[in-house]
């Protein structure tokens, strides 16, 4: 370790803070992560709280809400029943809030910043006040978008992509939105460029890059991701708004009619362009959501089967290879805007390439289980479902990727169906294992593992009740975003039922969540004390530090790394696991 990291353990000494400078504008990263963490899990609650209105609406078209119509305008729910235009604000608001929010903060910002400094053997973030800033800066973003909700015409409703020209001449609501992903995109990028620095810079003595947990990999790949994709989105953002307030045209072609009438515009903008921004970030953040998960299950399924991960190697180069070409298959989101057959040819093309190193990370991680003295704890369970579940999202992706299948598929519930199976019994059930598995490091404390397991179970049975019967809906060639479910349609009559199986769904797993809640907040106080290395693990965050680690400084002596992060099982040695710090 140099001069510069010898020196900052010695700056981060415990020293006396007020209330304030410890737990609301603290530069710990510890701190800061668990900020993160309880942030995002309150916005995904309240994102997926949207949804079960939505899933209501989907099952009983045209019916009253019970219970909760009642705290709503009647403009947006006349006689308790949703507006078409209502539906579409929680739509777009559900897929920015889950996404934006949620997933991505929880993932990047929670178990990152809390992670990787203790499994390099970093005392700190490299820049903490600026890792400070990228929370609070997160933190506005949220409480402006869901300012949208209070303004005159509601939240924007023009679909969580925000697709021009109708989000150009969208109610108020599309404006606050825009500023709120300014506010998250500037906040990503002060975090990422934190995380890359840190990576580089501050690793122990003895942790090369090829001694690095793959978690930290899938931190650092995403962090590049962050950096590079978001820039276009944001200019987008900033383009957007000068069209809705300044009276521009980058989005905004001549010629539009609306509501009978030719719209007063300079003209010459194009609604593609919006697109091409969009998802040359949107691609990118399909991967930004999936790396650090399988970061988190490549830990979990080592620990848990007491073997090192099967082709470490082929993982790391698969999840750089993966972050390449993210950056070039952007537009088979755009099959149906008629670019042509050579540029479709190309997208196909590069889109079938890029599932090959998600098949051997995949590959990889399920082989890894063969032989395995296998330990079927809350988190390893999670982790284990990861495997069927993202494998489910990734082969009915592959359809998408061919501009003959994707056109008559574009834009139906095949789509969602696809997308979640990647989301959220995919990245979500990660994020869960991360929580279950890393909370005694945190906390000193154990969560239970019978509510733990409840809350599995339970969780598996009603997620895939929600999203498998999409791929039948969509399959049928109903639309997603209609407020009525496909009801007006006459070929979906047949499936219409499956609109009330998946509702149903919706709303038990959102039952199924009250034993995480329980679990969570209780074993905060009851939960079974534990030893500082809880698993037995062989990584620096469990093998160098107490539990929870020491405020500002992380290790009580600074760690040397001596080997690789999966020293499990390795014969002659009298127990089997090998600590990487142990020389």
């Amino acid at each position: 370790m140099d001069a510069t990291t010898v020196n900052l353990h010695k700056t981060h000494d415990h020293h006396e803070e007020s209330f304030i400078r410890k737990y609301v504008f603290s530069v710990d990263h510890k701190v800061i992560g668990i900020q993160y963490g309880i942030t995002a899990l309150i916005f995904l609650f309240f994102g997926f709280t949207l949804m079960m209105i939505m899933r209501w609406q989907l099952a009983y078209p045209g019916e009253p809400i019970p219970f909760i119509s009642s705290w709503f305008s009647e403009t947006s729910m006349p006689g308790g029943i949703m507006l078409p235009e209502f539906y579409n604000s929680l739509g777009a608001m559900h897929g920015t809030i889950m996404v934006f929010l949620g997933v991505v903060p929880l993932a990047v910002g929670a178990f990152g910043n809390y992670l990787v400094p203790i499994q390099i053997g970093a005392p700190d973030m490299a820049f903490p006040k600026l890792n400070m800033a990228s929370y609070w800066v997160y933190f506005i973003g949220g409480i402006v978008m869901l300012v949208g909700f209070f303004v005159p015409g509601g939240a924007a409703n023009s679909g969580w992509t925000a697709y021009p020209p109708l989000s150009n001449i969208a109610t108020t609501g599309q404006t606050v939105w825009l500023f709120g992903m300014v506010f998250l995109i500037t906040s990503s990028l002060l975090g990422s460029v934190n995380i890359i620095v840190t990576i580089i810079q501050l690793r122990a003595e003895g942790l090369s890059f090829m001694r690095l947990p793959f978690f930290v990999w899938g931190q650092l790949v995403t962090s590049f991701l962050l950096l590079l994709a978001f820039p276009p989105l944001e200019a987008a953002g900033v383009l957007q708004l000068m069209d809705r307030l300044a009276g521009t045209s980058f989005f905004m072609p001549s010629g539009l009619v609306v509501s009978g009438q030719v719209l007063e515009v300079s003209g010459g903008g194009s609604p593609l362009l919006w697109q091409h921004l969009f998802w040359f970030l949107a691609h990118p953040e399909v991967y930004v959501l999936i790396l650090p998960a399988m970061g988190i299950i490549a830990e979990i399924i080592a620990n848990n089967t007491r073997k090192p991960l099967w082709g470490y190697k082929s993982i790391v180069y698969s999840a750089i290879f993966l972050g390449f070409m993210s950056f070039i298959v952007w537009a088979h989101h755009m099959y149906i805007t008629g670019m042509g057959t050579t540029i479709n040819s190309f997208f196909q093309t590069t889109t079938m390439i890029i599932s090959i190193p998600s098949i051997i990370i995949l590959t990889s991680l399920m082989i890894s289980l063969w032989g395995g003295s296998i330990r079927f704890n809350t988190p390893m369970l999670f982790a284990l479902a990861f495997l069927p579940m993202f494998g489910i999202g990734g082969l009915t992706g592959l359809p998408l990727g061919l501009s003959a299948s994707d056109i008559p598929l574009h834009d139906t519930y095949y789509v969602i169906g696809h997308f979640h199976y990647i989301v959220a019994p995919g990245t979500i059930f990660a994020l869960f294992a991360g929580i279950y598995y890393w909370y005694p490091k945190v906390t000193g404390r154990a969560m239970n593992e019978f509510l733990g397991k409840i809350h599995f179970w339970f969780s598996l049975i009603f997620i895939n009740g929600i999203f498998f019967p999409m791929f039948i809906v969509g399959l049928a060639g109903v639309s997603r975003r209609l407020y009525d479910g496909g009801a007006s349609y006459a070929h979906a009559q047949d499936i219409l039922y499956l609109n009330e199986l998946m509702s149903v769904s919706a709303w038990l797993l959102g039952l199924a969540q009250i034993p995480f809640i329980i679990n969570f907040f209780m074993s905060m106080f009851n939960g079974k004390k534990t030893e500082a290395n809880h698993w037995q693990a062989t990584t620096l965050e469990w093998a160098a530090t107490p539990s929870p680690p020491v405020p500002h400084a992380n290790f009580i002596e600074i760690p040397k790394v001596y080997r690789g992060p999966y020293e499990y099982s390795v014969p002659g040695h009298s127990t089997d696991f090998t600590p990487q710090n142990q020389a």
